[in-house]
């Protein structure tokens, strides 16, 4: 029996060509009887060639792999900074807020899990956000339901700057309501109750009351965004509460 080594295929000095078009080469070899593509000897057709070589790629489970790989790595990231920025969400009476958001330093995973749960967002320092997207039961948001947010009186988000409250889908879009407008604001003129405080109807149809005072909500489920610009000492040092989204009874 031979038992000489046999010389690899490929070859591994530094003027060789690189190892892909060497491996391209002997796959040719063994398709044309050992001799090189193009010889006397018979060959294949470059290009009928290079589409065999793409054939066994892609039967080889190298793709195959390679699309499983890449889909698992990246539900794993999902999860991952899921995770993350549930840790860092800090909830009140249904209103979830994200306090560290923006800060320069957060570590690269907290950074990307908060952009990914609030992309592009100022310091809550400059900018206060709150979401709700259940009332104070539990219950998921529908605009088949009509709810009340009441604000106590002075209890009105504090700021330097504006105040607004949003409806938009359960991704954070807003939506075209046909009956009136999605939101209001500090300047919106809303009408307070004798007693100084201040209710929100939240409702697809306009309310026999002050329209002011109404953010039209769309069909099906929908979530609410509170923001708060140049937010007051309160908010920043964690001592405003905001009020929880009631349901009406009919």
């Amino acid at each position: 029996m031979d038992l000489k080594r046999r010389k690899p295929w490929f070859r591994s000095n530094k003027s060789s060509p690189g190892l892909a078009s060497q491996f391209v080469d002997h796959w040719r070899r063994r398709r044309c009887g050992g001799y090189p593509c193009g010889s006397e000897f018979g060959c294949c057709d470059a290009d009928v060639s290079m589409s065999g070589f793409f054939a066994w790629v892609a039967g080889s489970g190298i793709v195959q792999g390679l699309i499983m790989g890449l889909t698992f790595a990246y539900l794993t990231t999902v999860l991952v900074l899921n995770a993350v920025a549930r840790t860092e969400t800090k909830t009140v009476n249904g209103w979830s807020s994200i306090r560290k958001a923006g800060h320069p330093d957060n570590g690269l995973l907290v950074r990307a899990a908060l952009q990914k749960a609030l992309p592009v967002v100022n310091v809550f320092e400059e900018a206060a956000y709150w979401t709700a997207t259940s009332d104070d039961a539990g219950k998921r948001l529908s605009g088949q339901h009509t709810y009340r947010l009441h604000f106590s009186a002075g209890q009105l988000p504090p700021n330097d700057a504006f105040w607004s409250l949003t409806a938009t889908d359960t991704i954070g879009y807003l939506v075209n309501t046909p009956t009136g407008l999605a939101s209001v604001d500090s300047h919106s003129g809303l009408v307070t109750n004798a007693d100084g405080s201040v209710d929100i109807l939240l409702q697809p149809n306009q309310p026999s009351g002050a329209a002011q005072n109404w953010v039209a909500t769309p069909p099906g489920r929908f979530k609410l965004m509170l923001r708060a610009y140049l937010p007051g000492a309160a908010i920043v040092d964690g001592r405003y509460e905001v009020p929880p989204v009631l349901q009406v009874q009919s």
